[in-house]
């Protein structure tokens, strides 16, 4: 045996001695200063509301405050590459969304960071269900009454949209797919002017989430045609599914969870979904989300694993068949 074998060979204890210890004291010492949470959108949308949310009770069980610090920009491109390049030491972590780990790999030629590979799940937080709603001026009720009407529209049906790529656009995408009608897509920039053109009749349908029409849904400035969900909604009870109306395996839902840099070591992603756990079922934070009309989705880091991977499944085919493409 070489002189340099042997040498090894006693430095193997040690070094796994000291392997051990170190990711005792990660577990025993995080959090040890602040924690950063990259909301890769503007303040007051839906993904901050939801952040904020969570943040209050997960800096009461980490014993450390967690500070919002929004990155918004390129379809949450900004945000994911300033997480995906932080240390990996559970300080930095992110909201993470469709467009980050679903859509954002298929709508751009390049990214500087891999949604897979670069980051790595906490746990999934909660999703939007998607309705179809029209300007309730238009002469329709139900699903069957809106494929007749969008079938009379010599040029094609026009739908508005947050944005192209958007979960809103994607889910029209699979739509028209499924239905094989003739939709023409206006995309908007962000979802609060997209609506207001459906609610003023500039653009007569789109698919809008949860917490942007919610309010008005019920003040019927627009109406509800069907939900793009297995379920029923709560506090959208009345609102029948499209797979109840006929359009069977139709789902469509924004969703988004928290990630933090890959190589965050395994003790530290642990404690962080303990956290995010015990907020998702506090019963003040449930009650705050749905009422935005949010499915509360908790789970574990692997969950979000193989829901982020279906979803980039599901949503990659939808993108290449309609050949959507934002650079």
């Amino acid at each position: 045996m070489s002189r340099f074998s042997q040498v090894a060979r006693k430095l193997l204890p040690a070094v796994l001695l000291a392997s051990a210890v170190a990711t005792t004291v990660s577990a025993q010492t995080f959090p040890n200063r602040p924690i950063e949470w990259v909301v890769p959108y503007p303040a007051g949308g839906g993904t901050d509301i939801v952040a904020r949310v969570l943040a209050q009770p997960m800096s009461g069980t980490l014993g450390q405050q967690l500070v919002i610090i929004n990155k918004p920009g390129a379809a949450t491109n900004i945000g994911a590459d300033y997480t995906a390049k932080a240390k990996p030491d559970g300080h930095v972590l992110m909201s993470a969304d469709t467009a980050t780990l679903a859509a954002n790999p298929f709508l751009y030629s390049k990214l500087s960071y891999s949604a897979e590979k670069d980051l790595a799940p906490i746990g999934l937080t909660v999703r939007f269900p998607m309705i179809l709603v029209v300007n309730p001026n238009l002469p329709v009720k139900n699903l069957a009454e809106f494929t007749a009407w969008s079938k009379t529209q010599g040029q094609g049906a026009s739908y508005a949209t947050p944005g192209s790529g958007s979960p809103h656009h994607l889910a029209s995408e699979l739509f028209r797919e499924m239905t094989r009608l003739n939709l023409v897509h206006v995309p908007y920039r962000g979802a609060a002017p997209a609506v207001q053109d459906v609610v003023g009749g500039q653009v007569p349908f789109m698919f809008v989430d949860t917490a942007s029409g919610q309010q008005f849904i019920s003040s019927g400035k627009l109406r509800a045609i069907g939900v793009a969900s297995p379920q029923r909604v709560k506090n959208f009870e009345d609102i029948p599914t499209l797979a109840e109306q006929g359009l069977k395996g139709f789902e469509a839902f924004a969703w988004q969870g928290v990630a933090v840099p890959a190589g965050t070591p395994a003790d530290v992603v642990e404690k962080l979904n303990k956290s995010l756990l015990a907020a998702l079922d506090n019963t003040e934070v449930k009650a705050r989300l749905q009422a935005m009309g949010l499915e509360v989705t908790p789970g574990s880091p692997k969950q979000m694993a193989d829901y982020a991977a279906a979803e980039r499944a599901k949503w990659g085919k939808v993108i290449k068949a309609a050949g959507i493409k934002v650079d």
